[in-house]
């Protein structure tokens, strides 16, 4: 048996006996162990002295960056990772005061909750960078499609509650971007992303969909109860924190229900 089916088999069995979401808290040690987004090579031996190179790599750029005064010291940790990324894509503004691009508030949201799972600063960069880097490869093409599949699930699980939407205008204006594009980074907490983020990484960005459906179940009282698409979309960027955990949990269940289990789903 491969090392990928074995993991899915016990992803699959401790779900099945009630142990949801074991693999997922070890999900960026898996990612340094097993070369899932490129950051190491697959023979375990040359990991030693790729890190060796991915640590000068990280002390290299920043040390550029302070030189030519983009960063110092007081220069928050997330934006310090932005500004190594836009410098090895050849992307850095001339002027760290240049208003941010939309991509930017994605890569700092997303860097900003990295920080919380991963305490090593060179093991967050490369992490994160390869995270984002897949988002926007990979994923480039599926991502503006989960609109869509949303309405489409949505509907399957509570067409009362999508009729709501439609009726207040409310479903062209759904904070989209916090949702699938920031992967929920800044609306759920760490503990709940990490679940949420293993599946991203494993080969299905289409769990976000499900996410993004339970939180209207879950919040279907509240949301049934607001009038217009500018309450309904100010609730849901700032849902309480308390249900994070279940959410997650019923949105596995749901992707599941409909993509089939174990195999991903884009």
């Amino acid at each position: 048996m491969t090392e990928d089916s074995q993991r899915n088999f016990r992803s699959v069995y401790y779900e099945k006996v009630g142990f949801r979401g074991v693999e997922e808290k070890k999900s960026l040690e898996i990612l340094l162990k097993d070369d899932r987004l490129g950051i190491l090579p697959p023979h375990h031996e040359s990991h030693v002295q790729v890190m060796t190179y991915r640590k000068e790599q990280y002390s290299d750029v920043l040390h550029a960056l302070k030189v030519i005064r983009f960063v110092s010291d007081a220069t928050p940790q997330s934006e310090v990772y932005l500004y190594m990324h836009r410098l090895e894509s050849g992307k850095l503004p001339r002027s760290p005061s240049f208003p941010l691009e939309p991509e930017d508030e994605v890569f700092l949201a997303i860097a900003k909750a990295m920080e919380e799972m991963v305490e090593d600063s060179v093991d967050c960069y490369w992490i994160m960078r390869c995270f984002v880097n897949q988002l926007n490869s990979k994923y480039r093409d599926t991502l503006p499609q989960l609109p869509k599949a949303f309405e489409q699930y949505l509907n399957l699980e509570d067409s009362r509650l999508l009729s709501h939407l439609k009726a207040c205008c409310a479903v062209s204006t759904l904070p989209y971007e916090l949702w699938f594009k920031k992967c929920f980074a800044g609306c759920l907490p760490e503990s709940s992303l990490q679940r949420i983020w293993d599946k991203v990484v494993s080969g299905s960005c289409k769990i976000l969909v499900f996410v993004a459906v339970e939180i209207l179940l879950t919040f279907k009282i509240k949301v049934m109860a607001l009038n217009s698409a500018e309450k309904i979309t100010k609730f849901l960027e700032n849902i309480p924190q308390d249900s994070s955990d279940a959410i997650v949990s019923k949105a596995i269940d749901l992707w599941h229900k409909h993509c089939g289990t174990p195999v991903h789903s884009a």
